[in-house]
């Protein structure tokens, strides 16, 4: 056990989370916005990471002596795998498991939404345009899922629910994976077959750009993209010249490179696409959960416990079974 009550930084973005009065019970806390950060910092011994679009732990990290434990308010930590706190002893954890349903559902949502045209539907009512049109099943489909952590095993649970024909493409290709059976190597993705391309994968390195016009010219002009991992997972012009010339069938967003979408991108007026703004895992209650999921770890780490949700800092993998089975997403909430 602690010897004292820790002292958490929490870094937010000009709103401090919820019902942090929780924290308060067990804990010093500080409050800091990005400019403050640095001053708040000295002697913390825990960082709560609301605002995990910033980057400014990595700019403020020389200030942190006493820093022992990082923890991020997403499943996405790629922001805070810089050289510093990679070679660092400092444990990161991430909130792996609030999001990992809900995405899943958005995104079994996407499926239905382009089977049964109600995109289209919506344009049409919002005209007053009576347009009779036949519509597909999905029972049978093939649904490749890039990223083989909790949330693409979620996804892949959910989708073979509905009568897709799942697979997964990860790190290391396999063929007795329990959730997708087949899993191929994401560097080398077969995707001829694929009705339905689902990015659920981080942001790193090998998957920057993952899907780019060379990938997307492997895909049949039928088949739809639907990211909720990042928005770099896609090379975005190709994505937008694939879809303008017929060669893939439609496109679900909910991530993007630049966030907010800029209003002159022609991703907004394209009748193929969805666009959703980094909201595919932001349910009702999503933030009292995060704040509670930090709350059980700080009291295990008050008490000298292990702490949950712990990441490989060096492959940005959460410490799980399988090829990174708990593979952090980048997803929104960066996940």
């Amino acid at each position: 056990m602690t010897q004292h009550p820790p002292t958490v930084v929490v870094l937010h973005g000009g709103t401090p989370p919820p019902v942090m009065d929780r924290i308060e019970q067990i804990a010093a806390v500080r409050y800091a916005t990005e400019p403050e950060l640095p001053a708040a910092l000295p002697g913390a011994d825990v960082l709560f990471v609301w605002d995990f679009r910033s980057d400014a732990v990595a700019e403020s990290f020389a200030r942190a002596d006493a820093l022992r434990w990082v923890h991020a308010a997403s499943a996405g930590v790629d922001r805070l795998l810089f050289p510093q706190l990679l070679e660092s002893g400092v444990a990161v954890t991430n909130s792996r498991g609030v999001f990992d349903q809900p995405m899943a559902e958005y995104v079994l949502a996407a499926v239905l939404s382009f089977a049964k045209d109600l995109h289209t539907s919506v344009r049409l009512q919002d005209r007053k345009q009576w347009r009779h049109r036949e519509t597909e099943r999905i029972a049978g489909k093939h649904a490749l899922i890039v990223g083989t952590g909790p949330i693409g095993r979620a996804i892949a649970t959910q989708l073979s629910a509905a009568g897709l024909r799942v697979s997964g493409a990860g790190r290391v290709a396999r063929d007795d994976d329990p959730d997708f059976g087949t899993v191929q190597a994401s560097a080398d993705l077969a995707l001829g077959d694929v009705d339905y391309l689902v990015l659920a994968a981080p942001l790193t390195e090998q998957t920057h750009g993952l899907i780019d016009a060379d990938a997307l010219a492997r895909c049949k002009p039928t088949a739809r993209l639907i990211n909720v991992g990042r928005g770099e997972l896609v090379v975005q012009p190709d994505l937008v010249e694939a879809l303008e010339a017929g060669r893939l069938g439609g496109a679900a967003l909910d991530v993007f490179d630049t966030e907010p979408l800029p209003q002159d991108s022609p991703l907004w007026e394209m009748p193929n696409v969805l666009v959703s703004p980094h909201m595919s895992g932001d349910t009702a209650g999503w933030t009292e959960e995060l704040v509670q999921l930090f709350r059980e770890n700080l009291r295990s780490y008050a008490a000298g416990g292990p702490l949950r949700n712990v990441v490989d800092k060096q492959r940005g993998y959460v410490s799980g079974p399988g090829d990174a089975g708990g593979q952090t997403s980048g997803t929104e909430r960066d996940r």
